[in-house]
């Protein structure tokens, strides 16, 4: 069994469908063989997709917004968690910092846009 400790700067920082992110855990990891993965997120200009096979937990690190699951807008501050389930189109709107964990693993063939 394998174990991991990463900390946020050791990863390099990338552009993403919502924002900027740091991956802390993910499928490049493979040695580890995740069962999910883990990305800090700045929000920014989350686009509205949706993913067939994965679900999503998100959960508010700092600062605040909306996201919106399937067309209703719902209001995130600081430790609030969102459940996403495959199939719900969301996205996010707003000034925030978001722990995000993909089960399984999202893969890029998974990103849908509604």
């Amino acid at each position: 069994m394998s174990t991991l400790v990463r900390h946020e700067g050791h990863t390099p920082r990338e552009r993403s469908t919502c924002g900027w992110r740091d991956r802390l855990i993910s499928r490049e990891d493979v040695a580890l063989s995740p069962a999910a993965w883990a990305h800090a997120v700045d929000i920014d200009g989350a686009k509205l997709h949706y993913h067939k096979r994965s679900t999503e937990l998100y959960y508010v690190i700092d600062g605040g917004g909306t996201v919106s699951l399937d067309g209703a807008e719902h209001e995130v501050r600081k430790g609030s968690l969102v459940h996403i389930p495959a199939g719900v189109v969301h996205g996010a709107k707003g000034r925030m910092r978001v722990l995000v964990v993909g089960i399984p693993d999202i893969a890029d063939d998974d990103y849908y846009e509604p």
